[in-house]
Parts: structure tokens; sequence; C-alpha cells
């Protein structure tokens, strides 16, 4: 990769900074952060690939200073800053994805409300009107449906929160990092 490429990556002309390269790091990793898409195999394998490219771009850049040559001798203190920019934007996409995953659960828990709901109403409503064969049928199809929303949303609200486990682990794991640098 070159400086033009990476540049191009991340959205940024010719004159771009150090800020702006970070601000545009940033806002691409929320943009693009493979959990935005859990549940969606196809588009996160993507997502993946193109997390990957801008991860490469950023770290391209930040290596340079954000400028085409290399970086002087006397810039242990830059690294340093360099290093902490870095997990200051892990630490954005880590919060975009929580957003994300976050949203996802609470449409997840009222989808299996919904659920709920029609296993219970399709239960009584097969139950009391059972001498209506036809009205009977499809109330207990609506608790079939229903049982059937329950159990699957139940799955991905568990896979959900255990990934907004570990990203709460990774954010700690990052956290630490940036105080002992600082």
């Amino acid at each position: 990769m070159n400086r033009q490429e990476a540049l191009r990556t991340l959205g940024l002309d010719e004159d771009a900074t150090e800020e702006d390269i970070a601000i545009a790091y940033k806002e691409s990793a929320q943009i693009m952060h493979p959990d935005r898409f859990a549940g969606k195999p196809k588009l996160q394998k993507r997502a993946t690939e193109q997390f990957k490219n801008l991860q490469e771009a950023y770290a391209y850049l930040k290596e340079r200073g954000g400028k085409g040559g290399a970086r002087s001798s006397g810039s242990s203190r830059r690294t340093g800053a360099s290093r902490e920019d870095e997990l200051e934007a892990r630490l954005a996409g880590i919060q975009a994805a929580r957003t994300q995953l976050v949203a996802q659960r609470d449409a997840l828990f009222d989808s299996r409300r919904n659920g709920l709901g029609m296993l219970v109403v399709g239960g009584l409503v097969a139950l009391f009107m059972r001498r209506i064969v036809w009205l009977a049928g499809i109330a207990g199809t609506a608790a079939v449906w229903g049982l059937i929303e329950v159990v699957s949303t139940t799955q991905n609200i568990n896979s959900l929160s255990d990934r907004l486990d570990e990203l709460t682990k990774e954010k700690k794991k990052i956290l630490q990092e940036i105080e002992e640098l600082g």
C-alpha cells in the first residue's frame, strides 16, 4: 500500500493532516465495523475485509505521521501518542459496534415479546374456540409461530449478549493499555 491508496481508503485528499486522518479513521470505523452486520454473514465477511483495509491504511499513514516520508528518529513521544490515537480509534469502533449490537438486541427483545403474545393469544383462542375448527387451526398456527419466534430470538439475544461481553472485555483491555501509555 502506498500513501495515495491509504488516503483514498480513508476518503482523504493529499493535503490531509494527522488530525484529519484520525477523524476519518474513527468515522469510517464506526460505519464499516463488522459487528454492525452481525446476523448477516455475507455482509459481515465483506465488512471485515473492508475494515482490515481501513486499519491497514490507518496504520500506514500513522507510521509516517500522515506525511510522505518516514518520521525522524527523535519522535518517540509521537509514537506513543500515535499508539494512543490508534487505541482511541479502536475504542470508537468498539463503541459504534456496541451501539449497533444493543439496538439489534433491543429489536430482538421486541420480536420476542411479540412472539410471546402470539403464543399466548393463539393458544387461548385455539383452546376456547376448538369447536370452530378453522378458527382453532389458525389460532394454533399463530401459537406455533409465536413459539418459533420466541426460541429463535432468544438464541439471537444470547449470541448478541455474548458479543457485547467480548467487546466490554476488549474495551477494558484497551483502556488499561491507554492508562499504561499515559
